[in-house]
């Protein structure tokens, strides 16, 4: 693959070594990977260890991120850097002093809600969204001070609003697309998408079809053109990808995602009642070697190299280097 980095802002695969050569096929320089959507502490720790074991077994292949400049060390060396996020708030359970704990362990990226409300903020499928809650307020403070990255991705409106002006530092919405392209409940509207690129944040492009216009069918000219207007509207240099790839994950994980611990009945979420289960990618974008195909379809729609660059990971690259270090 010709150009400059690329990073996908979020993938939750069923990992392997399969995916591994995949990353590398797709020359792929850095992930953020889910490694938490409802775990508490000790299953997140868990999880860790998981990956340390898989940087032992495929030290050609995959690297543990901390910092940008691993970043660098995986493109010099030939491999991916893996950084790691949560998708809930969970594994902090309702103890302020594990934020710190867990961005030593490696965690570069926390939700502050999962769909639902939590202690900390309201999730995008609640009825009423009354914004960061006070905790949710010291929590941000916490993850500005270590650095670790307040990501809205499944928030509800004002929340997202909310965290951008309370946070010190700029926020992320690491895998969604714009509501007024694509009207699902888990896309953001203008005054979003505007109140968190205006506070210097990131908006990761998600190619999960339940985000797409046309879902599995979407063209990649209907997303690229999606991603130029984009670009136009809000500064194209706090875009990039964020796929929400779930490759080769079970249907059961979809419902372990949706339901977690929280209900005893099947939350169909995104999906529909009749398919509750992972839709089809497009066609365009099957798995991590299919880069290329983005790039290409935003030079397609007329975007400048500079700005394709950006898109595909120099913007994530700058973010990752501002953020992920303690408060200056």
């Amino acid at each position: 693959m010709t150009g400059g980095v690329l990073i996908d802002g979020l993938q939750y695969a069923n990992w392997s070594e399969k995916i591994f050569r995949q990353l590398r096929e797709g020359g792929v320089d850095a992930i953020h990977v889910t490694i938490a959507y409802h775990e508490n502490f000790r299953e997140t720790v868990l999880n860790f260890e998981r990956w340390n074991r898989w940087f032992e077994e495929y030290p050609d292949l995959i690297m543990k991120g901390l910092w940008a400049s691993d970043i660098d060390a995986a493109r010099a060396s030939g491999r991916t850097a893996v950084f790691f996020g949560f998708q809930n708030p969970s594994p902090i359970e309702d103890d302020i002093g594990l934020v710190e704990i867990l961005h030593t362990l490696g965690a570069r990226f926390m939700q502050l809600t999962y769909n639902n409300q939590s202690l900390l903020a309201t999730g995008c499928y609640e009825q009423e969204d009354t914004g960061l809650t006070r905790m949710g307020k010291q929590v941000v403070r916490e993850m500005n001070r270590v650095g670790l990255v307040v990501d809205m991705s499944h928030s509800g409106d004002r929340s997202t609003i909310d965290a951008a002006e309370y946070s010190e530092r700029p926020i992320a919405i690491t895998h969604a697309n714009p509501y007024e392209w694509s009207p699902a409940l888990r896309n953001k509207k203008e005054d979003v998408i505007r109140a968190v690129t205006s506070n210097g944040g990131m908006l990761g492009f998600s190619v999960y079809p339940h985000h797409l216009k046309g879902k599995s069918d979407c063209t990649l000219q209907s997303f690229c053109e999606m991603v130029a207007r984009t670009a136009d509207q809000f500064g194209v240099e706090h875009l990039g990808i964020g796929t929400d790839l779930c490759q080769d994950q079970p249907d059961s994980v979809v419902e372990w995602m949706r339901v977690g611990r929280w209900s005893k009945e099947i939350d169909y979420g995104e999906g529909s009642k009749s398919d509750p289960g992972f839709p089809p990618m497009p066609t365009w974008f099957q798995d991590n070697r299919d880069f290329g195909n983005i790039r290409e379809g935003l030079r397609s729609v007329g975007m400048a190299e500079h700005e394709v660059a950006g898109v595909m990971g120099e913007n994530w690259y700058r973010f990752f280097a501002d953020n992920f270090g303690p408060q200056g």
